[in-house]
């Protein structure tokens, strides 16, 4: 793990944020509020702490990422194309027929995607595997796991939280976008998660809450998380659905939504600045 510098990270979080905005303009609609909520985590994730190589995606040795609410593929096709596994220009395909960068993520398509995800609670079950596999070829691959809080529902997320315990799989970290919306409302409303960091304590779990949009935080909580022996990590990261796109963030029904270029363009500008701002 690299621990990279706070301006550093916000920078980059500030150009995904950006690239991610304008990759969705070129659509004209899509999964804006779950995209900008993970931006400062993928910020954080691909720049230092895991362990990749743009030229060779399929690396052995590498690092691997499971977005398991893969409709947020947006933002990490931004993290991606950043840092050089395929062309940014490729971004403005986004969807469309032929496209390398479906809504969902595909890792038979994309490359820098590890895992195929967007059936919500399934990913955390392929994470398992993954590093249950890395540990059986005795390799020392870490294995970082993006869940919403909404996909927390699912019961598959609670028998893997078992799982991943009883095999001691101390080489997972698994992140909860709690971002405090799902789908079709606010979770308290749908299905009240309580503490998340109790509930994993309970199985087993060691837990962290921190500020979801916080790199510097996010970055420590990280470090600690890898510093645990014998057991599965979970940081709960508290964050804002659709967090630095003006027309979306604060709002309800910002899930899956379209929008107007006079909307996005205005989003746009306000990410442009703050990436200014950011660079200074």
């Amino acid at each position: 793990m690299v621990k990279s510098s706070e301006k550093d990270l916000r920078r980059f979080a500030a150009e995904i944020r950006l690239e991610t905005l304008r990759e969705l303009k070129a659509r004209g609609f899509g999964h804006v509020g779950g995209s900008m909520s993970i931006v400062e985590l993928l910020s954080v994730l691909y720049g230092g702490v895991m362990r990749v190589d743009p030229a060779r995606p399929a690396w052995e040795e590498r690092d691997w990422l499971v977005l398991s609410k893969g409709h947020a593929g947006p933002a990490l096709y931004a993290a991606l194309a950043l840092r050089g596994f395929f062309d940014r220009e490729e971004l403005k395909t986004l969807n469309r027929p032929g496209t390398s960068l479906p809504s969902h993520c595909d890792r038979l398509k994309t490359p820098g995607v590890d895992m195929t995800t967007g059936s919500l609670g399934q990913g955390i079950s392929t994470a398992i595997g993954a590093a249950l596999g890395h540990r059986l070829k005795k390799r020392d691959n870490w294995v970082y796991l993006i869940l919403g809080d909404g996909e927390v529902d699912e019961g598959q997320v609670w028998e893997g939280a078992l799982f991943a315990h009883q095999f001691k799989l101390d080489r997972l970290i698994a992140f909860i976008d709690a971002n405090k919306q799902q789908l079709d409302g606010f979770t308290d409303d749908v299905m009240s998660l309580g503490d998340l960091c109790a509930k994993f304590g309970s199985f087993g779990w060691h837990t962290q809450r921190v500020d979801g949009h916080d790199v510097s935080a996010i970055q420590d909580a990280v470090e600690k998380a890898r510093a645990e022996t014998g057991r599965p990590s979970v940081i709960v990261l508290d964050t804002i659905k659709g967090k630095g796109c003006n027309f979306a963030e604060g709002t309800l029904n910002n899930h899956h939504i379209a929008f107007t270029d006079e909307q996005m363009d205005s989003a746009i500008r306000i990410a442009e600045l703050a990436w200014k701002e950011a660079q200074e």
